[in-house]
């Protein structure tokens, strides 16, 4: 007999004595509003599975990890006929497995006269969810043509062309009731000389990275996230690579990421140190060589995770895969290639080679890191620093006849989708508002990026596109509140007619 006593419906305590079959075995009305229908949601929309299906242990144990406000532990399996079960007074609820038909099935309000069934589906939905790492290697068993599609569907998101936002708020997503897919998030800083490193943002303790995930659950949308450590000491400064003092942080900050990513249970992006490879790559300084092998980088000298790599920049691409696929198998990770010019676009994939990029799970692909105005208008207030150089327009001609142009980008773009075999995702695409001015002002500076890929975004998808991510790259660049409707109106257009992935 079962004895679940419980708080209901301000009628006292109210005790329900049945067997534990009964619960299971009787039909009820489905309740479709319970919190726990998000498990199933969660589940139905993963298309790629793993090899392995979940033991009703492994799933109730991923649910207990995952969901935490639904199943609050202590529970221990209960069993009863074909049922594996357990029971959550606090929240007055309990889930079972099947063990015949491999069923899912969680019971609500058992404190009442009416328990009611939340149907959640079959266990093999659940096994990339439970068993991560797996499908990893999946994606890379799929033809090139295919991945991008498997990823979406490891990420539970439609099979199209994801679209995302970074560095916005999403109670500003949310006042424009925008529909995005992906949600990007900076981790900058290590604590070394003072900085002010993302592990102390909020309460501290690296609870910045869980506050993150929530807040993109909030707007439905997949974490992104970017470490951006290597920047501390400034941007190009790699001298950090062979100081203790700098790497042993940052090599702690990066385990608690991963720490708190894998505790979050669901998936998540992370993006890799832009820039870092591409001034690796251009370094002369340190050590004489663009050889990712001979190039310093302090990673099993301070490092106990990654003991069995080099003290090399290789060995500190590798490392960051590897604590990602061993820490936090629910991490799909990518590098960014810095596509600068003057760096030969073969050679760059070579070197992201040696860093263990061709092991991650997409590409990075960047197009300017601010508004293509910001540099027309040489805008330098407030550490903008919009006035670099360049013998080549910052704007590129959407009719794709004068160089600099959209199909250019496109080749490059496609070019390290080939070399190193795997799906690609635009990030922090400019969102300023095409125009035939040049320059703008803070915050309205002209871009057309923004437009074309919305509006041409089979585009992407032909160069081997999964996702594009919109963001202002400095807080002086075009958002979605200063760009006069734009995003939210090419993206609900977008979202009318998708580029499907193939």
């Amino acid at each position: 007999m079962l004895a679940l006593t419980a708080c209901g419906g301000g009628s006292g305590l109210v005790s329900i004595s049945a067997e534990a079959g009964q619960l299971f075995n009787t039909t009820r009305t489905a309740d479709q509003s319970h919190p726990a229908n998000t498990i199933r949601e969660q589940a139905q929309a993963v298309t790629q599975t793993s090899n392995r299906t979940p033991t009703p242990t492994e799933l109730l144990d991923w649910a207990e990890r995952t969901y935490p406000d639904l199943f609050r532990v202590p529970a221990t399996n209960e069993f009863w006929t074909s049922w594996v079960y357990r029971v959550y007074p606090a929240t007055d609820l309990a889930i079972g497995v099947n063990a015949n038909d491999n069923t899912v099935l969680a019971i609500t309000q058992l404190s009442s006269a009416t328990p009611q069934n939340v149907p959640l589906g079959l266990v093999a939905d659940y096994s990339c969810l439970v068993f991560p790492a797996d499908c990893h290697s999946q994606i890379a068993g799929e033809p090139l043509a295919k991945r991008a599609a498997a990823l979406a569907g490891i990420l539970g998101k439609p099979k199209r062309l994801l679209i995302g936002l970074g560095d916005t708020d999403f109670t500003d997503i949310q006042a424009q009731n925008l529909q995005i897919d992906i949600k990007d998030h900076y981790l900058t800083n290590v604590n070394v000389d003072g900085q002010y490193s993302w592990d102390r943002w909020g309460a501290g303790g690296g609870v910045y990275v869980t506050e993150a995930a929530r807040d993109s659950d909030a707007v439905g949308a997949i974490p992104m996230y970017t470490l951006y450590q290597m920047a501390t000491w400034g941007d190009g400064n790699i001298f950090g690579l062979g100081h203790a003092r700098f790497m042993t942080p940052y090599w702690d900050n990066v385990r608690l990421m991963f720490q708190k990513i894998k505790a979050y249970g669901k998936p998540v992006l992370v993006n890799f140190e832009p820039d870092l490879w591409g001034y690796a790559q251009q370094d002369r300084l340190i050590s004489g060589s663009t050889d990712a092998t001979r190039q310093p980088a302090l990673v099993k000298s301070v490092n106990p995770d990654c003991a069995h790599l080099t003290d090399t920049v290789a060995g500190m691409g590798q490392c960051l895969v590897h604590m990602a696929r061993t820490q936090a198998p629910n991490a799909y990770v990518g590098f960014p290639p810095a596509g600068w010019p003057g760096l030969d676009t073969d050679k760059e994939i070579a070197f992201l080679k040696q860093v263990g990029a061709d092991k991650a799970d997409f590409v990075v692909i960047q197009t300017l890191d601010r508004d293509a105005g910001c540099f027309e208008a040489n805008f330098t207030a407030e550490d903008a620093l919009c006035n670099r150089a360049s013998s080549t327009p910052y704007l590129w001609d959407a009719s794709n006849r004068t160089s600099p142009t959209f199909t250019e980008h496109f080749a490059t773009a496609r070019r390290f989708h080939e070399g190193l075999g795997l799906p690609l995702v635009w990030w922090q695409t400019p969102q300023g508002v095409p125009s035939d001015t040049p320059g703008g002002v803070k915050g309205a500076f002209r871009d057309n990026r923004t437009q074309y890929f919305l509006t041409r975004a089979n585009e992407l998808v032909a160069a081997g596109g999964m996702a594009a991510v919109f963001s202002p790259g400095h807080f002086t660049q075009t958002n979605i509140t200063t760009d006069g409707g734009q995003f939210q109106r090419l993206s609900r257009q977008y979202l009318a007619a998708p580029a499907m992935l193939p």
